[in-house]
């Protein structure tokens, strides 16, 4: 097995804690699909959020989806003028017997404009 890193985002309507609660467990979802993961196979994950986002903490979406014995931490992105605002950006850790070429990043909605080249 080998150790390998995903990448993701989505873009928040508003920062509320129940929307960013669905939006992150969604993008979480996606990336364990899209991976042929589960919770066993990730090693830690980085959460980033925009610094207009207030309401909660990205990780509480993973330990709501049952993701509890995975080390995760929550930081906040660089306040850039014109980067796009309400994001949260995943950096997952895993284990996984997949090329780093065929590991899926996954960029929901309109936040796939962040990565065009591996947004999928």
């Amino acid at each position: 097995m080998a150790v390998r890193a995903v990448r993701g985002a989505v873009q928040l309507e508003r920062d509320a804690a129940g929307h960013m609660e669905e939006q992150v467990a969604a993008l979480l979802t996606a990336i364990l699909e899209r991976n042929g993961l589960t919770a066993d196979d990730l090693i830690s994950i980085w959460f980033t959020a925009t610094p207009d986002l207030h309401s909660d903490f990205p990780a509480a979406a993973a330990r709501g989806l049952g993701i509890v014995d995975v080390p995760l931490i929550c930081a906040q992105e660089l306040d850039i003028e014109g980067a796009m605002p309400r994001v949260v950006r995943i950096l997952a850790h895993i284990e996984s017997d997949r090329p780093r070429a065929d590991i899926a990043h996954v960029y929901l909605g309109t936040a796939a404009a962040l990565r065009k080249d591996i947004a999928q």
